[in-house]
């Protein structure tokens, strides 16, 4: 179980360290957005455009590697004070019974206004923006397919370390 909970877990770290170079690309373009505005006065929607779709994928696409981090929020007034079966028990049903069903929720919630959106091919509203609005609702229903393949990962790493305390995680993979 332990290699396909790493195998999982690789999905979210692979896309968490692509997804972070965009930033890198959100800042050159933001700064090409300032210098073209206040150099030469001029500027482009579809350049302004970018930088908010790029933000939107990061914030959408990097959710499974913060995840997996644990760089998300978390009120542990209790939880740090806890055990760490204790802790695995709170990370196992936090994901069956938050994570999962928010993920599916926004999914299914999704779902029609993605595929409305790709039956118009939906391009931007504004004159000289993006055709890509299609794509940029589509982050939607990647975001949580990454998600919930961290949760997964979660979900079996921390039912391992409930039910199975030991050092090793229980059981032997091999």
């Amino acid at each position: 179980m332990q290699a396909f909970i790493y195998r999982l877990e690789q999905i979210s770290e692979l896309s968490g360290r692509a997804v972070a170079w965009l930033t890198l690309l959100m800042v050159m373009l933001t700064f090409t957005v300032v210098v073209l505005r206040y150099l030469f006065d001029t500027g482009w929607i579809a350049l302004q455009e970018s930088v908010t779709y790029l933000h939107a994928f990061v914030f959408m696409l990097g959710a499974a590697y913060t995840l997996k981090h644990e760089g998300h929020v978390r009120v542990d007034i209790f939880y740090r004070n806890m055990t760490a079966q204790g802790q695995a028990r709170v990370d196992f049903f936090g994901c069956l019974l938050l994570l999962i069903p928010v993920c599916l929720f926004i999914t299914i919630s999704s779902w029609g206004y993605v595929l409305d959106s790709w039956s118009l091919l939906e391009g931007s509203q504004e004159a000289g923006g993006l055709p890509f609005v299609y794509l940029l609702k589509s982050a939607m229903l990647l975001m949580t397919l990454l998600i919930l393949i961290q949760g997964l990962a979660q979900l079996l790493s921390s039912f391992r370390k409930w039910r199975y305390p030991s050092t090793d995680g229980g059981e032997q993979d091999g």
